[in-house]
């Protein structure tokens, strides 16, 4: 007699997750009656009316434009060094390399990824001191652990025909790479770097929390202060800021994937 198998169905997934988040609930002791009682509802309508109008004088707006240029310098040169570092790391991940390098390149990228841009931008607050230096090393380190995985997991799902063939023809391993795969996932590549670019634009906001600089810095002095018409101004500063990236890497992605399907 056969023992009963468990089938597992999107429904019994479903209803495993259900009961997780009961569970939880019951666990942590959360309470939404408080939460949407009309006391909190009136203390959380004062707080926000604090917060108008934003402070929009000539000094704060200049100072406003140089933490805004300052998180976004430090998110572009963050998200570059990731790229490179990531690149890297990635040939030897996806198994080009061979054992054991492979399984070592993985387990470092794990490390990196794994540790969180606070804990890495507390590190280089100590290491480089206060400022957006101690914020791009934080936000290079942790992604290039993301992006080496991605770049390396983007590698191994390439089509090895295009460079197997210009290897039969005599080319090198150097060439049919960078002429037979890289051209491949050249496009993906540059579509989860501009993702994680829109990340550490809104990470390197709150990288400011712990000294790195940026607008994230401005709004913890503001908010330090209760100085609440600042803190707006700087807020609306960073709803811009991701509003347009977001924009335009959408914009590029697009352009990319209308280029590769031309291709």
């Amino acid at each position: 007699m056969n023992g009963a198998r468990l089938v597992w169905t999107p429904w019994a997934v479903l209803a495993g997750f259900g009961c997780a988040a009961a569970a939880s609930f019951i666990y942590l002791g959360v309470n939404f009656v408080d939460l949407f009682s009309g006391e909190s509802a009136r203390q959380m309508a004062a707080f926000a009316h604090g917060f108008y109008p934003p402070d929009v004088s000539p000094e704060f707006l200049r100072r406003v434009g140089r933490g805004a240029a300052e998180t976004l310098s430090m998110s572009a040169l963050g998200t570059l060094l990731a790229v490179l570092a990531g690149a890297v790391f990635a040939l030897p991940a996806s198994g080009r390399w061979g054992w054991p390098v492979r399984p070592l390149a993985r387990i470092v990228l794990n490390v990196l990824r794994s540790i969180p841009e606070l804990v890495w931008a507390a590190f280089m607050v100590l290491a480089a001191g206060l400022g957006p230096l101690a914020g791009c090393l934080a936000l290079a380190v942790h992604t290039s652990g993301v992006l080496g995985r991605l770049f390396a997991e983007t590698l191994e799902n390439a089509p090895a025909e295009p460079a197997a063939a210009l290897r039969q023809a005599g080319s090198g391993a150097t060439i049919a790479f960078f002429y037979g795969t890289l051209p491949v996932v050249l496009p993906q590549f540059v579509s989860y770097a501009l993702y994680r670019w829109e990340y550490n634009i809104r990470m390197a906001a709150v990288l400011g929390f712990v000294g790195a600089g940026g607008l994230g810095q401005m709004l913890y002095t503001s908010l330090a202060w209760f100085q609440t018409h600042g803190a707006a101004t700087i807020i609306l500063a960073m709803i811009a800021i991701v509003t347009v990236v977001d924009l335009l890497s959408a914009w590029l992605r697009r352009f990319l994937g209308q280029s590769s399907a031309q291709a």
